[in-house]
């Protein structure tokens, strides 16, 4: 690509070449121009939210070079440009991501900038489980977000884990967020949550087979969840009731298991939430109703035993 002109003339090049070159987006942009403009904030070390003015910058020849090579690199490698430069932004933060750990582009991101009124006040000092934290992105928003709050950060890799405790050193909330590794609950003591807030892995096995190139870069484990991609799940809200306190809630992202995961729910009291911002899939639900799915659940077993 030519080395004059503006970022803008430089971002709209990059878009039209990763469009042709058929890239999928959806790690933290949603589209080739979005996508160009985070590769120039990245080399010209710009804040995500730089205004247009900028965009009218001329970027110096050997900022032009590293550009075109992140642009080259994301067409032959079709990473996730987050693994390519090692971080992501979430919640208005940056963190340090590798191919350990999930990009993080959760729409729960909406839900810890405003809060969980009329469930929690989220500015009282509560207790919070981040299960399956991967890079630590939900802890440490909520941490960032909400000064009150002390969180355990809990997941089963100790790669990703390894990641979780850069972001939690690096962004000043060690004393609030602690890293712990266990299989879901296995690990954790007897100890009540106010909340429970989740992105597990929810892709069902056929949509595994079918997943873009730069999906397969992510870790396996973190994106596949059975037939209908909600194994992880079931286990959640079967073994919540034990670690919620009386007047706890559980917050679950199922993302493309949501279908499933309304027909599941049918029988119980969940909130799906509501996203201003774009995003969908994200059930709430409180101990009361983890209680009664979970007798209904013990009581469907038994009957089917009893067929068998």
């Amino acid at each position: 690509m030519p080395a004059q002109g503006t970022i803008l003339d430089w971002v709209q090049r990059a878009a039209a070449t990763m469009e042709a070159a058929g890239l999928y987006f959806g790690h933290g942009t949603a589209n080739a121009f979005d996508e160009a403009c985070w590769m120039v904030t990245y080399v010209l070390k710009l804040r995500p939210d730089f205004d247009a003015a900028s965009m009218q910058l001329k970027p110096r020849p050997a900022a032009i070079a590293e550009l075109n090579q992140l642009l080259d690199q994301r067409i032959a490698s079709r990473k996730p440009l987050a693994y390519l430069i090692g971080e992501a932004w979430f919640a208005g933060l940056r963190f340090d991501v590798d191919e350990h750990t999930l990009v993080p582009r959760s729409p729960l991101a909406e839900l810890i900038a405003g809060g969980l009124d009329p469930w929690l006040d989220l500015d009282q000092p509560l207790q919070v489980l981040d299960m399956g934290t991967g890079s630590g992105c939900i802890a440490v928003a909520l941490a960032r977000h909400w000064p009150k709050l002390d969180i355990d950060a809990v997941d089963i890799s100790e790669h990703a884990l390894d990641v979780a405790e850069r972001n939690i050193q690096r962004l000043g909330v060690a004393d609030r967020v602690h890293a712990r590794r266990s299989d879901l609950f296995a690990a954790l003591e007897n100890k009540r949550y106010d909340l429970i807030i989740s992105n597990p892995p929810y892709v069902p096995e056929a949509s595994m087979q079918r997943l873009p190139d730069e999906y397969r870069h992510e870790p396996a484990m973190a994106l596949a969840a059975g037939r209908d991609g909600l194994d992880i799940v079931r286990r959640l809200l079967s073994r919540a009731p034990d670690y919620l306190a009386p007047h706890g809630v559980l917050v679950v992202e199922v993302g493309e298991a949501s279908a499933a995961a309304g027909r599941l729910l049918a029988d119980t009291e969940a909130v799906w939430l509501e996203f201003e911002h774009g995003g969908e899939g994200v059930f709430l639900i409180d101990r009361a109703a983890c209680l009664r799915f979970k007798a209904q659940a013990v009581a469907s077993y038994s009957n089917q035993s009893k067929k068998s």
